[in-house]
């Protein structure tokens, strides 16, 4: 696959703490430039984002982020926040808290109202792979199957560790086919991504490819 076709893939991601909107017009450019699936950019910018790409551009944000234990009420009106400003794609942070105590029912239920409130748009739910056992990830791919979600997805980027192969496999392997799978997290070269895309993810989320193919 060259670097066109994993760029197609890619979300191009700029959600540091302290970016700003010069920052994010770039990743817009960026983005348009190189035909990359979406920009995925902090909320704040999502409306503005909008109206500079005119369009021509995925515009994908972040909800529950990155910690994910805000409240489901909360999360559906950071989502509905976000559609009124012309999201195209959500990316959520489930409750961790509530999937390691086994609460099941209240991650799918969460999961459900996020996706309810979405209003046909794509939904990624982020689950922080690292910080679960396989078992555990294992029955999140059931969940997020059941959910109506359109990916899961690994990682936010701000957690103690990032995408793996392994992670990615497990994954394709254990959600329902219309599920498809995002990787993100420490992925800074081609080579990488590669790695990703073959072990199954549909999505990579980067900041860093749009430089090296520059």
């Amino acid at each position: 696959m060259d670097q066109r076709e994993i760029l197609a893939r890619v979300d191009h991601t700029i959600l540091t703490p302290t970016a700003t909107w010069e920052q994010v017009k770039a990743v817009c450019d960026e983005g348009k430039q190189l035909g990359v699936a979406s920009v995925c950019i902090p909320p704040r910018y999502v409306k503005r984002a909008n109206d500079y790409a005119g369009g021509g551009l995925k515009i994908c944000t972040v909800v529950g982020f990155p910690n994910g234990y805000a409240t489901p009420e909360v999360k559906v009106f950071e989502t509905e926040d976000a559609i009124r400003d012309g999201a195209d794609e959500i990316d959520m942070v489930i409750n961790q808290g509530l999937a390691k105590e086994g609460d099941w029912e209240g991650v799918l239920a969460e999961i459900k109202a996020v996706k309810a409130s979405c209003k046909g748009r794509i939904l990624k739910v982020i689950v922080e792979a690292c910080n679960f056992t396989s078992e555990e990830k294992t029955t999140l791919c059931r969940i997020i199957s059941m959910s109506g979600a359109e990916f899961i997805k690994t990682s936010t980027g701000f957690g103690p560790g990032g995408a793996t192969v392994e992670d990615v496999r497990l994954f394709r392997e254990h959600v329902s086919p219309d599920v498809r799978v995002k990787a993100a997290g420490g992925i800074r070269t081609f080579e990488q991504a590669q790695a990703m895309i073959d072990a199954g993810a549909d999505r990579v989320g980067a900041s860093a490819l749009a430089a090296l193919a520059k």
